[in-house]
């Protein structure tokens, strides 16, 4: 049996802390938001919007206010692509929120064995992900 790509486990890690932050943010779970940013490296966070975020309180103090909002829409993550640079990862995607479409880059740091998240970012997208496309050998040619 080959032996899997290290790679592959790696990014998979990666894109698992990605979509527990949008669990987060649709579940409205503070704990598990706070759980995965970062308590040891610098953070910062820059919402559609609004001013820079650079420390770790006024970061969670955020997500305290956008989950604590009634008026927060579930944030679909659409179209993941994970890129590695050893103890950090990036993930790109699409977020969306109804109709609305965000470009989003969502930065992890691998600390003690678990990927934290160190930024997040999102704003306007000029166009959003690209269709879904059927599985290889239904695709029709005309």
């Amino acid at each position: 049996m080959p032996s899997a790509n290290p790679a592959a486990i790696v990014a998979d890690a990666v894109l698992g802390a990605n979509q527990a932050f949008y669990d987060a943010l649709n579940a409205r779970d503070l704990d598990a938001m706070d759980a995965l940013w970062s308590r040891i490296s610098p953070v910062a966070c820059i919402h559609p919007g609004w001013a820079p975020l650079t420390e770790r309180d006024n970061v969670m103090q955020s997500f305290r206010a956008i989950l604590g909002s009634r008026d927060t829409p579930e944030i679909l993550c659409q179209d993941p692509q994970v890129l590695l640079w050893g103890e950090f990862a990036l993930v790109v995607c699409f977020e969306r929120l109804g109709e609305a479409v965000l470009a989003a880059a969502n930065t992890f740091r691998l600390e003690e064995g678990i990927w934290r998240l160190v930024h997040h970012q999102a704003g306007p997208a000029a166009e959003g992900p690209e269709p879904d496309l059927p599985p290889p050998g239904r695709r029709q040619l005309h």
